[in-house]
């Protein structure tokens, strides 16, 4: 989710090149000594699950003198991450365990805002792989893996089946004609086709870069190098341009977080909808409980690619009572609350046993496709200066989203940007 949210993946990843690019040196250093007990707080974007709070009661009831109070971040994931780095840059011991974007962890490690942590301390090696990488600098790890994420494609069942589709769609082109069919129908009256986060923030960041992987194209290429003003990256823009310009995506969309489309998709306004696990279990308590089915993106060819999402629990090198905080992290992070939070709240777990759980798919039927979704995402660019890049990539997706610009021109402009964000 946007708070985990916030948390999609591509060859926008970079090299151990650009991850080393502002190099403090960090990554060479074993893991410091974790000493002190005593209370802590656990940082994170605002919880729209109601599901946090309780498991802290329960760690809090365990452990009266190292207790955890819970600091709630706003939705936005941008607004997150500055307030931690800000945090960090005045050293404050207010922040004590981070619940990071799990593409934030190269730079505040390489930044020496976090501290590395002993990995025989977490069963790592029942995780996701592409899970856990998203937790390590440099060979050390700086983090530890307490949900991950990959975007869904949400549809009406109901609707589909009336209007005689029998299938969920696989590319955008299906995804249009299936919208033109439901759209037909009386029941449909004033729905939308498809919409996913396109607002000026991270998530469009994230839905700029599905788009562009779908389509086969990449936003760096394998050795971190900017590589976005490509035939294949236009395709992929151009969709989302296209489909704001032909009412494929409604005009308002243009200002949606996660919370706006999940709510629109609930109230009969949406057939399609790009959102995160999360949405699952708020959509079951909604109006299109039982309407409604998950499937893997849709692309240009084929089935789409997802970015790579989730969060991981770091440690403020600032913070005080780390002890605590380590064994809070591992208590987090644990494969039963990891269980219960996907049970409670649809959050996507880090282990993999959990998706092959015949128990849980017959409570959860997505998990097959969010375990592929996951499997085939692509990393967001895991660089030091993050965000400079995900700044520029937000500013010329939106100008392309919003006619200010041709989606040729915008990438042209991207490709400029990314160049120097990434200089060495």
């Amino acid at each position: 989710m946007t708070t985990r949210t916030t948390s999609r993946a591509t060859a926008l990843a970079a090299t151990g090149l650009l991850l080393t690019a502002c190099g403090s040196g960090s990554g060479q250093a074993g893991p410091p000594s974790f000493e002190g007990r005593g209370p802590i707080t656990y940082v994170a974007g605002k919880d729209t699950t109601g599901t946090v709070q309780p498991m802290l009661d329960r760690w809090n009831k365990a452990h009266p003198k190292e207790k955890v109070t819970f600091i709630q971040l706003p939705t936005d994931p941008d607004a997150q991450r500055q307030q931690m780095i800000q945090n960090a840059e005045t050293k404050s011991d207010a922040y004590t365990v981070l619940s990071l974007d799990a593409v934030w962890t190269s730079e505040f490690a390489a930044h020496r805002w976090i501290d590395r942590l002993p990995e025989k301390r977490f069963p790592l090696g029942r995780m996701l792989k592409p899970v856990v990488e998203t937790s390590r600098y440099r060979g050390g790890l700086y983090a530890v893996p307490g949900s991950s994420d990959g975007g869904l494609l949400y549809y009406r069942t109901d609707l589909l089946k009336k209007a005689g589709v029998a299938r969920p769609p696989t590319t955008w082109a299906q995804m249009t004609a299936a919208c033109a069919k439901v759209k037909r129908l009386p029941e449909a009256k004033g729905m939308s086709c498809y919409a996913g986060q396109f607002q000026k923030y991270e998530g469009l960041t994230v839905n700029f870069a599905e788009a562009v992987n779908s389509a086969g194209g990449t936003v760096t290429d394998p050795n971190g190098r900017p590589d976005v003003d490509t035939p294949e990256a236009r395709k992929g823009l151009d969709f989302l341009a296209r489909s704001f310009k032909d009412g494929t995506i409604p005009r308002k969309a243009i200002t949606y977080l996660e919370e706006d489309g999940r709510q629109a998709f609930q109230s009969g306004k949406l057939v399609f909808l790009r959102n995160w696990p999360y949405a699952y279990s708020l959509a079951q308590r909604s109006g299109v409980k039982g309407k409604f089915a998950t499937a893997p993106l849709p692309g240009l060819n084929g089935p789409g690619s997802s970015s790579l999402g989730g969060h991981n629990m770091a440690v403020s090198s600032s913070a005080g009572n780390k002890a605590t905080a380590l064994d809070f992290i591992k208590f987090m992070s644990s494969e039963d609350n990891t269980r219960t939070f996907l049970e409670d709240a649809s959050v996507a777990p880090p282990y993999a046993s959990l998706y092959d759980d015949k128990a849980l798919i017959a409570q959860y039927p997505y998990l097959p496709v969010l375990k592929e979704s996951i499997l085939r995402a692509v990393p967001r660019p895991r660089v030091v200066q993050y965000g400079d890049v995900t700044s520029a990539v937000q500013q010329e997706t939106y100008a392309a989203l919003t006619g200010e610009k041709s989606s040729a021109r915008a990438l042209k402009d991207l490709q400029k940007a990314l160049r120097k964000a990434v200089a060495l």
